[in-house]
């Protein structure tokens, strides 16, 4: 199924040096801002006090942030558990305040602004908790990328793979980037995002070299030099890419808009790593091609002359 085509191929490689430089100078930059800004991980990494609350009415969440914060606390999370009535609230470690005060300041606070508050359930997640989710998920996500790799070198030649890793690993580090800059919350759920970027953006990387391979196989691109199959490759692979990517983007900014404050990380990750991942696969991967000096020579192998035999 084609959207549109287009019927002269679009000289994406006469921009590939232009588009590396972008791509390497974002790449440092977010480098840069992990390292002097760090990530800003959520209770659920660094510890904290997880308080279950139910309204015998809908409550407004955001009046209720706004209350919360008065307290001092730190980053409060509040996010509703199927209805308004129903609350979940997290609250991040402060020094010299147990648990039990926490949650009773936090208690008495809500009884002065609503009527008919209990407290359902309150959890303490100590910090050897947060250090093992920190720990799993960069053993989730190493596996994911150990994964990737070993896939790649062993559907490709090495320097698909190596493009292709390179484009991957480039749009999880932009993605860590932005949310370092912002200040964004870090939790398991961006994580859970970053862990589909990575298998999303694969898949794009995939299709678009499947095409180049192809496109090296095929007797009327033989005359023609290798950024025109790259180019001819990119552009027949345009329609399937707006559909697919389009389509999802629409999905994933439906849930950034209205899917609140619960699914905002996971559906800002999403959305970052959508954009860069076609980006990646595009701009950067296949202009790497060029770079690590692909030719006919590395995927079709010349035929074999055979000998005469002598009289």
């Amino acid at each position: 199924m084609e959207f549109f085509k287009i019927k002269r191929d679009i000289p994406f490689m006469s921009y590939g040096k232009l588009t590396t430089a972008i791509s390497l100078i974002t790449f440092i930059l977010a480098v840069f801002f992990l390292v002097t800004r760090g990530l800003n991980f959520s209770v659920e990494f660094t510890g904290g006090t997880v308080m279950e609350v139910e309204f015998q009415q809908s409550a407004d969440l955001n009046k209720i942030r706004t209350e919360l914060d008065g307290l001092k606390l730190g980053e409060v999370q509040v996010q509703a558990l199927g209805t308004n009535k129903q609350l979940m609230i997290r609250l991040p470690n402060k020094a010299n305040m147990s648990s039990a005060q926490l949650s009773n300041q936090v208690m008495d606070l809500l009884k002065q602004h609503q009527d008919g508050v209990s407290l359902r359930q309150v959890e303490f997640i100590g910090p050897q908790v947060g250090e093992e989710l920190v720990t799993h998920g960069l053993l989730a996500l190493g596996m994911v990328v150990l994964g990737i790799i070993i896939y790649l070198s062993m559907r490709f030649e090495w320097r698909f793979a190596v493009s292709a890793i390179i484009a991957n690993m480039h749009d999880v580090v932009i993605i860590l980037g932005c949310f370092a800059l912002f200040r964004w919350e870090f939790s398991l759920t961006v994580l859970a995002g970053v862990l589909a970027v990575l298998g999303y953006s694969v898949n794009e990387s995939v299709v678009v070299f499947d095409r180049i391979r192809e496109n090296f196989r095929k007797p009327h691109m033989r005359g023609k030099s290798v950024p025109a199959i790259i180019d001819n490759a990119i552009t027949a692979t345009m329609s399937r890419t707006v559909i697919t990517h389009g389509s999802t983007e629409a999905m994933v900014i439906s849930m950034l808009v209205f899917g609140g404050a619960a699914l905002h990380g996971f559906a800002m990750a999403l959305t970052i790593g959508i954009v860069f991942g076609i980006y990646s696969s595009v701009l950067v991967a296949s202009p790497l091609l060029l770079m690590f000096g692909l030719n006919r020579q590395n995927l079709v192998k010349p035929p074999k002359r055979k000998e005469e035999a002598v009289v």
